[in-house]
């Protein structure tokens, strides 16, 4: 008994002429351009400056290996980045959409933004961090962290083509693997640290020509006070719900608030049900369950003397015009902040 489908395969190759073969099927796969890996690496190098221009790398995963005295900037967006056997080295990591692993290296100054950060078997390493979860440090020694600031003009499409939020950065909540009794093996580099005395500009012609400011004023990541000491017992939530404007009205308020004289403590841009938002607004609950649908909120903390009653100015005369949830008074102010992060670090896996 036959089948429709063989009988017409094999018409079909009795009706091709003879002597032509028949051409080699094309697959998909075979169409992609080919990946040298040595154009995502770089390995035993000494006394360079090396990187890669935006679009360069475009989410492939990258290797660093062997490396000494070299200066090391990667301007674009990665799928994983491992740093191995590193010594004395500066390095700038555009966003990586998964994890960066720095595995036996000492002596190394660096300014990366990521979603997992580990190190292991490391001595003296200062890290400029933007990390959407905890960082983790393993068997390492003397490792110190600040805020990542940095800018270039690609660098915010980078950070979206990386899945990263600009505002999920937990760069000083770091958790040691190996805790050694009476010690610390990690601490928080100074709050007045300027970023590019750690890791300079590039001075090659090729990597100059990216437009860079390691200002803090002019940085994409929000440079926050993380788990340092709170200077004022008073702090106070803003919460901005999703619309046209949501990151820009965001970094106005945190340039209006900041030049006021107070402090962004940590910042945070999550999605909300309803019944999250009843457990963090309590009574306001009905008037934000229409804007949850929209997308993700994003959440400021200020600290400082009065601060709930000059932020509620600031949003009064700035945006009137936006919906925003702003702590009361500082009575409760405490309590919105607990509400609001105990359930975003749990959303998050934190």
């Amino acid at each position: 008994m036959g089948c429709f489908f063989s009988k017409r395969r094999n018409s079909e190759k009795q009706s091709q002429p003879k002597g032509e073969e028949e051409p080699p099927k094309q697959y998909s796969w075979d169409q992609r351009e080919k990946v040298d890996p040595k154009d995502y690496m770089f390995s035993g190098l000494k006394n360079e400056t090396v990187g890669r221009l935006p679009g360069k790398v475009a989410g492939q995963q990258f290797l660093i290996q062997d490396c000494e005295s070299c200066n090391i900037y990667i301007f674009d967006h990665s799928a994983t980045i491992t740093i191995d056997d590193c010594t004395n080295c500066i390095i700038f990591l555009g966003p990586v959409k998964g994890s960066v692993f720095f595995r036996n290296c000492r002596d190394c100054k660096c300014a990366l933004a990521c979603q997992q950060f580990r190190v292991r078997d490391c001595r003296k390493l200062e890290v400029f961090l933007c990390c959407a979860t905890q960082p983790i440090i393993e068997s390492s020694t003397n490792i110190k962290f600040g805020c990542f600031q940095w800018y270039y003009p690609e660098l915010a499409f980078q950070f979206k083509d990386a899945g990263l939020s600009i505002f999920n950065n937990n760069w000083s909540n770091i958790h040691d693997f190996t805790p050694v009794s009476g010690e610390l093996n990690w601490s928080l580099l100074p709050e007045n640290a300027v970023i590019h005395n750690y890791v300079p500009l590039p001075t090659t012609n090729e990597l100059q020509a990216v437009r860079i400011s390691a200002e803090a004023n002019r940085s994409i990541v929000p440079v926050t006070q993380g788990q340092r000491q709170k200077n004022s017992d008073e702090s106070c939530l803003v919460v901005l719900f999703a619309g046209d404007y949501t990151i820009a009205n965001a970094m106005k308020l945190i340039d209006e608030m900041v030049h006021l004289g107070f402090f962004l403590i940590q910042t945070k841009e999550v999605s909300m049900k309803a019944e999250d938002a009843q457990r963090v607004f309590r009574e306001r609950a009905p008037e934000f369950l229409q804007l949850l649908n929209k997308g993700p909120v994003i959440a400021l903390e200020f600290n400082g003397d009065r601060v709930v009653e000059d932020c509620q100015n600031v949003v009064n005369e700035i945006f009137k015009s936006t919906k925003t949830f702003v702590s009361q008074n500082k009575e409760t102010a405490s309590r919105d902040i607990d509400g609001f992060y105990n359930f975003a670090d749990i959303q998050m896996g934190i």
